[in-house]
């Protein structure tokens, strides 16, 4: 099983090479992350934006831009659909934000008529997280994509969550669905979604995976707690992944590990056509290239 992002790495090199499509990647960051991931093997690049900004980002950064198709589109949102076309196209395996906005980003994966949403399909957002405290990544959502997911919404996070953990290897994930307490309050929708989804577990409507909820944050990852608490099953203190109940608390949780606590992550949508890596403008290099690294392991 890949317990962190080195690992991860080290995985995706041994597959064939996957084409990454960067929309409106006029940045440092981006550039730098994709520069990184073909150096490393991963994948083969192709930039979409300005070019004149594009080769002075390279300038700038000491970075030979011959690692890249540049496709030159200058205005913004032009490139961001550019880049859809071409992965609807066949052209690239992989799609990723650049200095964009998410809006617009996730705009251009909803189009109707051009975008990469299948028919009925739940687009979500997955973040696995490294944090230095805790012995293993951690798979949890939504914390980008859906505001106030509803029960629907809820049961397929989860079952993205556990696919990306598969994915790394694990082959029994054990998922808590968080709520803000781990006891059955009728009166809290996400303590009664939670306790309905772990049900669903329960009788094989969701599977391959241990599925326990409510629990709150402290239950889900810390055994001193779930045994202080008299919380038991295979879940309490041993979360491989976490469902958030609403896009606060999981925004809130992941930007906290990586400003305080210094950890680093990968961050993809789930439910499109292929892999498609949404991190924060403001997250690191490395964040993006692992995320560009988890996109390589989970596309087709």
């Amino acid at each position: 099983m890949i317990t962190n992002f080195d690992q991860l790495l080290d995985q995706v090199r041994t597959k064939p090479k996957k084409r990454l499509v960067a929309a409106w990647a006029v940045d440092g960051h981006t550039i730098s992350a994709a520069a990184l991931a073909v150096s490393n093997g991963i994948v083969e690049a192709i930039l979409v934006g300005d070019q004149t900004k594009i080769l002075e980002v390279c300038a700038h950064e000491k970075i030979n831009s011959s690692l890249f198709t540049i496709v030159h589109v200058p205005e913004e949102v032009k490139a961001i659909a550019t880049a859809v076309d071409m992965i609807n196209n066949g052209e690239g395996d992989i799609l990723m934000k650049g200095l964009c906005s998410s809006d617009k980003y996730m705009r251009a994966i909803l189009n109707k008529e051009r975008g990469l949403l299948p028919p009925k399909a739940v687009l979500s957002h997955v973040t696995v997280v490294s944090a230095p405290t805790y012995p293993k990544l951690l798979i949890v959502g939504d914390v980008a994509v859906i505001p106030a997911p509803d029960f629907n919404q809820k049961v397929a996070i989860t079952n993205y969550v556990i696919n990306t953990s598969k994915a790394l290897g694990n082959e029994r994930p054990k998922v808590a669905i968080l709520a803000a307490t781990e006891q059955m309050l009728p009166g809290m929708q996400a303590c009664v979604d939670a306790a309905m989804i772990a049900k669903m577990a329960d009788r094989g409507q969701i599977t391959g995976a241990d599925v326990d909820g409510p629990l709150a944050l402290d239950v889900a990852i810390d055994k001193e707690s779930a045994q202080t608490k008299k919380v038991t099953g295979p879940v309490a203190g041993e979360a491989d992944c976490i469902v958030f109940p609403n896009i606060e608390s999981g925004n809130v949780f992941f930007k906290s590990v990586t400003k305080l606590a210094k950890g680093e992550l990968a961050a993809l949508v789930m439910g499109a056509k292929v892999p498609c890596v949404l991190t924060s403008r403001g997250d690191s290099t490395t964040s993006k290239m692992n995320s560009i690294a988890l996109a390589a392991l989970m596309a087709k």
